[in-house]
């Protein structure tokens, strides 16, 4: 089993497990021949949010190799603060002062009989010093039998898409919300409204936007080529709206995802599940999207 590979943008790395952080303390990484993923899948039936990505590997790096018996794929389970701590340091490396010309290589490594995710940072301060700073993350790799169970959570078809308006915005809002009830409702229709509403018996509110975007229909919204249905369904009312209640802090932990997205596709299975594709950079040349699937909490009302 080998696997080194150039990291050519510790930022958005750093960016993207900054995010994965805050919603687990441990995570799943794979690496293919082609992608990176990373994955959460705890917690769901407690309100947890999981995480399902693809990244491009020219998205992040280059001089990529991997090499393993089960048909050049690696898959490991570490800790998401230490990984997320290699990759500031690597993003922005403080010891000696400032570096330029850095050349941050990542490879699997052995110390002390313990597998490790092996970062090694090389570098020349303003002053002309070489440095090198190392870094070690404990990984755990995981069997081909174990990485089969790993399944995406199983959703029905939704009944709206919506591009959302910028999380940065949507955060405030939603923390200035979070303080009168434990959960939130979010609705969307085909005629492009979003409503976030939250309702108690001492308060209720609703904030909305229109005019947002409502890409194409499909089981998969990221996709630039989406294959036609074999039959028409029935025409949907394009103002009939489709909700989903959630945990409030199911919703703020997907939105902490704000520092790495500039487009966000919103899916709402009515009663039943919020699935949100996050697009690493524009869409135009997106690295790799983030896949978040936050459940519902069931009320007939919606």
């Amino acid at each position: 089993m080998r696997f080194r590979a150039n990291v050519v943008q510790p930022l958005t790395f750093a960016r993207i497990m900054q995010t994965i952080e805050k919603l687990q303390k441990r995570c799943v990484v794979k690496f293919t021949e082609t992608e990176l993923h990373i994955i959460c899948s705890h917690d769901v039936s407690d309100g947890g949010v999981q995480v399902w990505s693809q990244i491009k590997v020219d998205a992040l790096f280059t001089d990529y190799k991997i090499q393993s018996n089960a048909g050049n794929v690696i898959t490991m389970t570490l800790a998401t603060e230490a990984l997320h701590a290699a990759l500031r340091s690597a993003a922005a490396p403080s010891v000696g002062g400032p570096l330029s010309e850095t050349d941050i290589t990542m490879k699997l490594a052995k110390k002390n009989d313990q597998a490790v995710l092996s970062f090694e940072i090389l570098g020349t301060s303003r002053s002309g010093k070489h440095m090198r700073v190392a870094h070690d993350v404990r990984i755990e790799v995981m069997r081909p039998q174990d990485v089969d169970k790993l399944q995406e959570p199983l959703c029905p078809e939704p009944d709206v898409h919506i591009l959302l308006p910028p999380l940065a915005k949507l955060r405030t809002v939603v923390d200035h919300l979070r303080a009168h009830c434990d959960t939130i409702a979010v609705h969307a229709n085909g005629s492009g409204k979003l409503q976030i509403s939250v309702s108690t018996e001492d308060v209720k509110t609703d904030v909305t936007w229109t005019g947002l975007t409502n890409p194409p229909m499909g089981r998969d919204p990221t996709s630039s080529q989406q294959e036609p249905p074999e039959s028409s369904p029935e025409p949907r009312d394009p103002e009939q709206l489709y909700g989903v209640l959630m945990r409030v802090k199911s919703f703020a932990k997907f939105l902490s995802s704000s520092s790495i997205s500039s487009t966000t596709i919103a899916c709402i299975c009515q009663n039943h599940a919020m699935i949100l594709y996050v697009y690493i950079g524009e869409v135009a040349d997106a690295g790799g999207v983030l896949t978040f699937y936050i459940p519902a909490v069931i009320d007939d009302s919606l």
